[in-house]
């Protein structure tokens, strides 16, 4: 059984769509009620639906519960949810958009892995080879970007709490990764202002790959990372950009002649 955190949209929902097209049992969560309700109807027998706010250890509880009751066993965790505040400079951030966006990012992170532990811990699922925990990251989590503080800081913590929950959850056959993805055509992209998606097309047009991510591309990467197809993989960052970090664009220094 997967549960899932963001469900209700975007790469949530098409990672609840994924599992479930692969047989899997999945816990459909979001802060957005309706929303995940609606995925998890579209889903059938194979998906229940549960409320969550992210930054509530309380609710996290609950929602645990809720998959252990229909289903019996937790196998992985997707720590989807997440948040993206519109750029701006250190001192022009407020203290509240930064806290909000830590709380959410990060903490939100923290609290799920801390609620699926002693359900991954328990007998029958270390028999079958124990869980694996999915944290989204970005690629705003392996280097810096101007405008973007909070975001970064928040996305560089869920890299360090990825590779330090790895090293103390694997005596119980307990993997943790991180997925770091570039610009991918969700929600939150689309409902960026006018000059914010101007600038994501400027850059999207220099990479070596040169469109955005879909969703499904990142639920396939999250479902290889579930999946004992990634058995030797823990602690470790798996970036889906379409080729953004690989290097500063290359425009000008070649033509086609040379």
């Amino acid at each position: 059984m997967a549960l899932i955190t963001g469900a209700a949209q975007g790469q949530g929902a098409a990672e609840a769509r994924r599992f479930a097209a692969e047989g899997a049992r999945v816990v459909v969560t979001d802060v957005l009620a309706d929303g995940a309700a609606a995925v998890a109807a579209d889903l059938g027998d194979a998906a229940v639906a549960c409320p969550l706010d992210v930054t509530d250890p309380d609710q996290w509880a609950e929602a645990v519960a809720a998959g252990l009751d229909a289903f019996g066993r937790l196998d992985v965790l997707i720590n989807n949810a997440g948040v993206g505040p519109t750029p701006r400079v250190i001192e022009e951030t407020t203290l509240e958009d930064h806290r909000r966006t830590l709380a959410i990012n990060l903490d939100g992170v923290f609290f799920g892995i801390r609620a699926v532990i002693d359900a991954m811990k328990a007998e029958p699922v270390r028999a079958a080879g124990g869980g694996s925990i999915v944290n989204v990251s970005s690629i705003d989590g392996i280097v810096g970007v101007p405008g973007m503080s909070s975001y970064a800081a928040s996305k560089f913590g869920v890299t360090g709490l990825t590779r330090t929950a790895a090293l103390e959850l694997g005596r119980f056959g307990i993997r943790v990764n991180s997925i770091h993805p570039g610009v991918i055509a969700s929600p939150m992209v689309a409902e960026a202002p006018a000059a914010i998606r101007a600038r994501l097309d400027r850059l999207m047009a220099a990479q070596p790959i040169p469109r955005m991510g879909t969703p499904e591309e990142v639920a396939n990467l999250a479902l290889f990372l579930a999946s004992t197809e990634s058995s030797y993989c823990t602690g470790a960052q798996f970036v889906i950009d379409g080729g953004h970090l690989a290097g500063p664009p290359r425009e000008g220094l070649w033509t086609d002649g040379d």
